[in-house]
């Protein structure tokens, strides 16, 4: 049996599952991703978990959703039909920051676009209802987990009921899903139905009414015609959302109540352990032709964590895995590169070991009580909490064993770093930059302002411009080329012309120019996106400018590519209505550096930026 053959993998139609004897699955996952039999995606994840719990599972990857047919190509399941949008939310994925359709989609054979709907997790449960009626459905995924309460969307402009009442499932499982997804599986073999199952944590649910040891949001009527009511409710479900302490939320959505149960507990090492050493493929499904642009990223790459503590404003990651650093054991990571190493097309470079932030492996909270009863939305902002342990002892531990592995030549670092970390993980930041850098190292200040970085909960330029510092003296120590990735975003809410002009100038003294650049997107769930619809803070009452208006977005996205010739009118277009002109020469190239200012680059062309 090769790698690539169909029984090795969860079945995606009727003639793998005769092969495996099976006439009936018990339940049935809907993706709006392709089917790769990899942990990094959720679909396959969770699928040979329940697989792993003696279960019958499927999976229909991409259906059309307008054909009913396509969805009964394995029966009707059991149990109940688990649902997806896959690894993005649909509307991020089809649009861009200007709300224009964008011409690929990396998880689709091809890099295709249109393999899914808009609004996929609507329009995969209206399909599934319409081909097996009153099978119950279960929604989850980042779609469904950053849409659960009523929310700002960026692409209607105005706020939406939440998406499990638009979608008319019957429960929605938000964060990573694992624990809540097993036990409702095996509640349901046990006899119960679906409408029973409501104490289940990570998961929401409809009701006639709110329940009494509920924290009461205000309504969908109230946020949707009143900012400061949205900036309320945002506030009060981010205060609960400690798993170890939060209450359950209700929000009323006309004659209905949608009951929100607090997180599930972070899994602990055993638990993600167990997920790791499922026997995952790590191939697409062998039906497909072409080669699939996400699974390129990743099928080298080894997650060594999970979950983030630095609470940036316009990131949604905390709020869907949770702010719990879960890290793996080292002897899972070294039997995953194991098993990694015989794969038929490992050449010896492992392209990545991280998680959403590579250096908060082994990080954890060092006070129990004080855990408990957390309520900071950071553990980094404003300031690096002091029950924070920080130390990298077991990340250092873990990179040298995993290099030193026979099968290995290049083992890189190509997840994020928290560089405001790095003061505190001397021993890391040396193997860092003498082993795990391909010439390129990301890193993410965003923005140079003070004020804005105030807003996007990041440090400020002091701590990137000491890292900096520090990279260049050591890669020069070394005798490495290497550079820095910074990502910067512009237009995000806080950020004015001012703000950009100043960071164009931090660019050009700093010897680092932008290749692509990340605008602002206002994304369900995430911090930013409640400022960028209310223009208020939610936790500090402050008014905030929002840049809404495309000529101050263009002119913002031009003032980070200063360097650029196409720039040269909107750079001078903003300097004018800055009254700047004193800056034109100097941000249009017609003059030369400031004296004092460096010339030569760290590396061949300086550090650069890349598009997200």
């Amino acid at each position: 049996m090769t790698a690539t053959d169909p029984i090795r993998f969860i079945p995606c139609s009727r003639t793998e599952m005769t092969a495996r004897g099976w006439d009936e699955l018990d339940v049935l996952f809907v993706t709006g991703d392709a089917y790769i039999d990899h942990p990094a995606f959720g679909t396959s994840l969770l699928a040979r978990l329940l697989e792993d719990e003696g279960l019958r599972v499927g999976i229909i990857a991409q259906p059309d959703w307008r054909n009913p047919e396509a969805l009964r190509i394995m029966g009707r399941p059991r149990l109940f039909a688990a649902i997806s949008a896959g690894a993005m939310d649909s509307m991020v994925n089809h649009y861009t920051a200007a709300k224009k359709v964008r011409n690929d989609d990396a998880y689709t054979p091809g890099g295709r676009a249109g393999a899914r709907p808009n609004r996929a997790v609507i329009a995969y449960t209206a399909a599934v209802k319409g081909a097996f009626k009153d099978l119950p459905t279960v929604i989850g995924g980042l779609e469904a987990s950053l849409r659960r309460f009523a929310h700002y969307d960026y692409w209607d402009n105005k706020v939406r009921r939440s998406v499990l009442i638009d979608s008319k499932a019957d429960l929605l499982l938000f964060g990573m899903a694992e624990s809540a997804l097993t036990t409702l599986a095996r509640r349901m073999q046990a006899g119960e139905s679906i409408g029973q199952i409501t104490d289940l944590r990570g998961s929401a649910y409809l009701s006639g009414h709110c329940p009494g040891d509920a924290v009461t949001l205000p309504s969908y009527d109230e946020v949707a015609g009143n900012p400061e009511a949205y900036n309320r409710a945002f506030k009060l479900a981010a205060e609960q959302g400690n798993p170890l302490s939060g209450r359950p939320l209700c929000q009323p959505h006309g004659n209905r109540a949608l009951l929100v149960n607090p997180p599930a507990l972070p899994l602990e090492e055993g638990q993600l352990d167990r997920i790791y050493a499922l026997p995952y493929t790590r191939q697409p499904h062998p039906a497909y032709r072409e080669p699939i642009p996400a699974y390129e990223q990743i099928r080298f790459s080894i997650t060594s964590h999970r979950g983030c503590c630095g609470g940036c404003a316009f990131c949604a990651i905390t709020h869907h895995q949770g702010k719990t650093i879960q890290s793996r054991s080292e002897q899972s990571l070294l039997e995953e590169l194991d098993c990694l190493s015989r794969h038929p097309e490992f050449r010896g470079t492992v392209s990545d070991v991280g998680g959403p932030t590579a250096n908060m492996y082994g990080m954890q909270c060092s006070n129990p009580q004080a855990q408990a009863a957390c309520r900071r939305e950071s553990c980094l902002y404003p300031q690096i909490c002091k029950h924070l342990d920080t130390r990298d002892d077991r990340a250092v531990e873990l990179l040298s064993k995993l290099r030193s592995h026979p099968a290995v030549r290049h083992l890189f670092i190509a997840s994020g770093i928290r560089f405001d970390l790095l003061n505190r993980q001397p021993a890391y930041f040396a193997d860092l930059l003498k082993h795990h850098v391909g010439g390129l190292l990301k890193v993410a200040p965003e923005s140079s302002s003070p004020r804005v970085t105030r807003i996007m909960r990041k440090p400020g330029p002091q701590v990137f411009e000491q890292f900096l510092q520090r990279f260049r003296e050591q890669s020069l120590h070394l005798g490495k080329r290497q550079s820095v990735v910074p990502y910067f975003i512009s237009a995000h809410p806080g950020s004015t012309l001012a703000d950009m002009i100043d960071v164009a100038l931090f660019l050009q003294e700093h010897n680092l120019r932008v290749e692509q650049v990340q605008e602002f997107t206002p994304t369900p769930g995430s911090l930013a996106t409640c400022i960028y619809h209310t223009g208020r803070d939610p936790f500090t009452g402050e008014a905030v400018h929002v840049p809404r208006q495309p000529n101050e977005r263009r002119l913002q996205k031009a003032l980070l590519l200063w360097h650029l010739p196409e720039s040269r009118g909107d750079v001078i277009a903003a300097l004018r209505q800055c009254h700047r002109e004193d800056l034109i020469g100097r941000l249009t190239g017609q003059m030369s550096r400031p004296a004092g200012k460096p010339r030569k680059p760290a590396g061949k062309q300086g550090d650069r930026t890349r598009k997200r």
